[in-house]
């Protein structure tokens, strides 16, 4: 069912949860879970102040850009008054933009402060990754040619939510990236896309109208269709190339989510107006099993 802005005021507790997205967050921990995973395999041992401080920097560069998106879109007209997503709280006027934006900000600098002693852990690739994941989330939305207005949003999603979070991960565990890190990076990744995807799609008619050209946009209905299928039946066909560089390793506990997954499947079409919100929030759902059952699998071994 379509979310619905609360009649009543809401608490300052609940309007900052509503525009930090909590449902969605999971994409930030997964990667980093499996990574530690593949770490802990391949290490037989894991440096936690380095894996908590790398959870605690994916998870603030996602609520910065979802606070960044929150305030971007209202500010450049967006979030209109046809909205099918989840209400955003700028648009709401239970927050101003401004307000949004330094929050945005702040948690950008908890992601640098974490940026730095990761970088002490694991050097200048760290740097580099922690910067390039910085300017990804305020390129999103910000800057005269955002990310979300182009097709190359899910591209961006599946590099920093799927192989550099999983291949940063295995990095400052054990100073190297091996090629199951960015397998598996690629599996989390595409997830990701899919929500990204689903998002998109839903949104397709205001975000052409404001002109953009999403991916969702470009391929049509049937098109987005058939790439969420591709995005979230790909990880699955990569558990043969994980078991195969991995042949030591349980891999196949991660097909327990196929079920769900392709549930979703066919449920997309199917979907109409708020209804992608829910799918939305269950494709999210998804990569968190799927992670889950990979790392359990992984770490057996």
């Amino acid at each position: 069912m379509k979310d619905r802005p609360m009649s009543a005021k809401p608490s300052i507790f609940a309007v900052w949860m509503l525009a930090v997205r909590p449902r969605t967050l999971s994409l930030s921990v997964a990667p980093v879970l499996v990574g530690a995973a593949l770490a802990w395999d391949m290490g037989g041992g894991l440096h936690w102040p380095s894996l908590l401080a790398a959870l605690l920097g994916a998870v603030a560069i996602q609520i910065a850009t979802n606070l960044h998106n929150d305030a971007g879109d209202f500010e450049r007209g967006g979030d209109g008054p046809d909205r099918l997503g989840p209400p955003r709280v700028t648009a709401l006027g239970l927050l101003s933009a401004g307000t949004v934006r330094r929050a945005a900000w702040g948690c950008f600098g908890v992601a640098a402060l974490a940026g730095i002693f990761l970088v002490l852990r694991g050097g200048w690739p760290i740097l580099l990754l922690g910067l390039a994941s910085i300017l990804a989330g305020w390129a999103y939305t910000g800057g005269p040619k955002p990310i979300s207005a182009s097709p190359l949003g899910e591209v961006f999603v599946l590099a920093f939510f799927g192989v550099g979070a999983v291949a940063g991960t295995v990095w400052l565990q054990i100073g190297e990236i091996p090629l199951n890190a960015v397998a598996a990076g690629v599996a989390l990744g595409l997830f990701a896309a899919a929500v990204l995807l689903t998002n998109n799609h839903r949104d397709a008619v205001p975000d052409a109208r404001n002109g953009r050209r999403t991916l969702a946009i470009l391929l049509g209905a049937k098109g987005a269709g058939r790439l969420y299928g591709v995005f979230m039946l790909g990880p699955f066909a990569l558990l043969p190339l994980l078991h195969w560089l991995m042949p030591w390793a349980e891999v196949w506990p991660a097909v327990g989510a196929l079920p769900l997954a392709w549930a979703l499947i066919r449920r997309f079409p199917h979907c109409q107006g708020g209804d992608f919100n829910q799918l939305l929030a269950r494709t999210a759902q998804t990569q968190l099993l799927y992670g889950l059952l990979l790392a359990f699998g992984v770490t057996l071994a």
